[in-house]
C-alpha cells in the first residue's frame, strides 16, 4: 500500500480522532482494577468512541474479523487479546489496552499498559521502560530520518535492560487506513528503512518482553503470547511528521 502524505487539514482530522483515544485512556486509568473483566473495558471504550460519533477501528477488522473494540492483552499476551467476560483481572496483573478510533475517515491508534493492583517491581519496571523506549525512539521521528533510526534506538534502550524486543510485530503508517506502509520496527539498523517525509503519519509501538523475544499465535487466530509465558508490555502513539518535529495525536501529560 502506498504511503499517504497528508495535508495540514487532514492532520487536524487525525488530531480529533486522537483526542477520543486520550479520553479512553483517562477513563481506563480510573476503571481498571481487580475484579473487572476485559469485556468490561471493551464496553467502556466502545461507549466512549461511539459517544463522539466515531467508529472503533478494530471492531470487525481483519480476517477472522476481530470481535472487540480494544485489544485487551493480559500478562504474557503481547498483543491482540480478545475481550472476554471470562477474563477477570487479578491483583498483580498487567493489561495492555490497544485501541483505535476513526472520525471523518481518519484513524488514530494507541496503546497503554496498565498496572492492576500491586504489581511485582520487575514487571512495573518493564512497563515503565517500555513507555520510556517509545520516547527514545520518538526523538528520531523527524523529516529526513529513517524508520531504522527509530527502531535501532528502541532496541538499544530495551536490550540494555536485558529485555526481549519482539521482531514479528511492528509499528506502521496510518491515515485513511488503519495499517499502511511503512512498517516501523522496534529493532534494526540506524540509517535503514523508509525515509520520513513531511505529511506522513506513523504509529510507533514498542512491544517488549521480560524474557525471550520469541512469540506464538494462539488458536483463536488473534492473540499473540510470549513463548516463555513471561509478561510483555506495549506502548503506542500515533505520530504526525511535521516541519516542527513529531506531533502525537494520542498523548497527553498525566497529572
Amino acid at each position: 500500500m502506498a504511503i499517504e502524505i497528508l495535508t495540514n487539514e487532514e492532520f487536524e482530522y487525525m488530531k480529533k480522532s486522537g483526542d477520543i483515544l486520550k479520553e479512553v485512556f483517562r477513563e481506563c486509568k480510573k476503571f481498571i482494577k481487580p475484579g473487572i473483566t476485559t469485556l468490561d473495558v471493551d464496553k467502556l471504550a466502545y461507549d466512549i468512541i461511539r459517544s463522539h460519533d466515531a467508529i472503533p477501528s478494530f471492531l470487525n477488522y481483519g480476517e477472522p474479523p476481530f470481535p472487540g473494540s480494544v485489544c485487551a492483552s493480559v500478562n504474557e499476551e503481547v498483543v491482540h487479546g480478545i475481550p472476554s467476560k471470562k477474563r477477570v483481572l487479578k491483583d498483580g496483573d498487567i493489561i495492555s489496552i490497544d485501541v483505535g478510533a476513526t472520525l471523518h475517515g481518519y484513524h488514530s491508534d494507541a496503546c497503554r499498559t496498565f498496572l492492576v493492583g500491586d504489581v511485582k517491581p520487575e514487571v512495573r519496571d518493564l512497563v515503565k521502560r517500555t513507555e520510556e523506549s517509545f520516547f527514545v525512539g520518538l526523538q528520531y521521528a523527524k523529516i529526513g530520518n529513517r524508520t531504522g533510526d527509530i527502531g535501532s534506538a528502541v532496541q538499544q534502550y530495551c536490550e540494555s535492560f536485558g529485555y526481549g524486543v519482539v521482531r514479528e510485530l511492528t509499528g506502521h503508517g496510518i491515515g485513511t487506513s488503519l495499517h499502511q506502509d511503512p512498517d516501523v520496527p522496534n529493532y534494526g539498523r540506524a540509517g535503514s528503512g523508509q525515509r520520513l517525509k513531511k505529511g506522513m503519519a506513523i504509529c510507533i509501538e514498542p512491544m517488549i518482553t521480560l524474557g525471550t523475544h520469541r512469540i506464538e499465535l494462539l488458536s483463536d487466530e488473534w492473540t499473540v503470547v510470549t513463548r516463555d509465558n513471561l509478561p510483555a508490555a506495549h506502548y503506542e502513539n500515533t505520530v504526525l511528521i511535521t516541519e516542527d518535529g513529531p506531533v502525537m495525536t494520542t498523548y497527553e501529560e498525566e497529572n
